[in-house]
């Protein structure tokens, strides 16, 4: 299965990384999936994509703005 590749019109309107907002968007997307954990997997997603410490910086800064 190829994933869709994001124009930059598509990229231009998604939350400012760091806010929270596009955490709370993945977990939403993949609840509506059927995930039996969606916060769960949201991270895991989230430390494959950007590391682990760049990750625990992008949650700090969200839980920060909360």
């Amino acid at each position: 299965m190829k994933k869709k590749m994001k124009t930059a019109e598509e990229k231009a309107h998604l939350p400012e990384l760091g806010s929270g907002e596009r955490f709370a968007m993945l977990k939403k997307k993949l609840a509506a999936k059927g995930a039996s954990n969606p916060g769960g997997l949201a991270a895991y997603i989230g430390r494959k994509r950007y590391g682990k410490k760049k990750f625990q910086k992008l949650a700090a800064m969200g839980k920060k703005k909360k």
